[in-house]
């Protein structure tokens, strides 16, 4: 893709482009995280972060397991010892 000029308007919003939104698959109202890296902006659909996190942590967690479930268990386990 080629460089994009997008700007910065009143009240700190940013307007991308709409071939970068549409490269993205943003829309309106779609959350997004920000980073600088080396003086330069980075932005990712926040969808890709959290698919991201949820890859790095499918090792760790059994087959089918909801871990909703077992927080829950070990609250009520918990407070039942207090």
């Amino acid at each position: 893709m080629n460089v994009q000029r997008g700007k910065l308007v009143s009240g700190g919003r940013l307007q991308v482009p709409a071939d970068i939104r549409r490269a993205l698959g943003l829309s309106d109202g779609d959350s997004v995280t920000m980073q600088v890296i080396d003086g330069e902006l980075h932005i990712k659909p926040y969808r890709d972060v959290i698919a991201g996190v949820r890859e790095r942590l499918r090792p760790f967690i059994s087959e089918g397991a909801s871990l909703a479930d077992e927080l829950i268990a070990e609250r009520r386990a918990a407070s039942e010892i207090e």
